[in-house]
């Protein structure tokens, strides 16, 4: 299995002088994954919880629907310069009956900014994808729980602690109880190993769910959501126009600035219960 961590030597510069000393990288490998043996996507991320990145992104591609669509997923032979397997290819066998996606063409997975008709194009990509509307989901949630999320999402950040340089994801109950939470140097990736660990433990959709995200909330993190059923997604930076406008139109909540007690709610306002009235002695 790939390093989480690399150590590296470099040069300390300070006020007091400079010296050189072993410093921790979050490591960053490709990861091929192909679907019956067929190249579907490359993408750089940390090792670790390949199975899971690959099933959330099947799930978020409307690929598959559930942990019964995958037969199986395995690492092949990739063999680095020392002749030991990298395991950076993973190869998905889909179950019988679920159709591949169409890897003869290119394919646009809307990883970059849109606009105009672009956009439009995107909205109704997920419109007709989408398997899990999260609009009818009755979640409730406080302001005071929400803002302890962005806390106790780095404090299960452990791998940042030793590098300071990987995005995290999380997933908390209404009551702000961590699920899961997953690190990687893509912020794609680390939602993508969120909803992978919960196809394959069975809890898509997930209702009554928060997405907690330690960046901000663009178009591709809020579609990634929508797909997985997810009714609230909350950031400690800003949302995109066009994230707005996709949350809105999934009936999702999105809550960017979460920061301390403060905090912006762009869609979804009816799951945001009364803040609870600070006593005066």
């Amino acid at each position: 299995m790939g390093r989480v961590t690399v150590r590296r030597p470099v040069l300390r510069v300070t006020e007091n002088g400079s010296r050189t000393r072993p410093d921790t990288l979050a490591a960053e490998e490709p990861l091929e994954i192909r679907i019956d043996g067929r190249a579907l996507s490359v993408t750089m991320r940390t090792p670790g919880n390949d199975i899971e990145l690959a099933h959330g992104f099947l799930l978020t591609e409307s690929v598959i629907a559930d942990r019964e669509d995958v037969r199986s997923a395995r690492y092949c032979d990739s063999p680095g310069p020392d002749g030991r397997n990298t395991y950076n290819v993973l190869d998905v066998l889909l179950a019988p009956g679920v159709e591949p996606p169409d890897t003869s063409i290119e394919r646009n997975f809307y990883t970059t900014s849109s606009c105009g008709v672009c956009g439009k194009a995107a909205l109704d990509s997920v419109r007709l994808s989408t398997r899990h509307s999260p609009a009818q989901d009755p979640l409730l949630i406080s302001p005071e729980t929400l803002a302890d999320l962005p806390d106790r999402l780095r404090a299960a950040q452990k791998v940042f602690d030793s590098t300071g340089g990987l995005h995290g994801a999380a997933l908390f109950d209404s009551e702000g109880g961590l699920l899961v939470c997953r690190e990687d140097v893509g912020r794609h990736n680390a939602v993508d190993k969120v909803l992978g660990w919960a196809v394959l433990e069975r809890r898509v959709p997930l209702e009554g769910c928060v997405l907690m995200v330690s960046g901000r909330a663009s178009f591709e993190l809020v579609q990634k959501a929508a797909m997985a059923g997810v009714p609230a997604l909350a950031a400690v930076s800003a949302p995109s126009s066009l994230a707005v406008e996709l949350a809105e139109e999934q009936g999702m909540t999105l809550i960017g600035f979460l920061r301390g007690t403060s905090m912006n709610v762009y869609t979804g306002t009816h799951r945001i219960t009364e803040r609870t009235p600070t006593s005066v002695s």
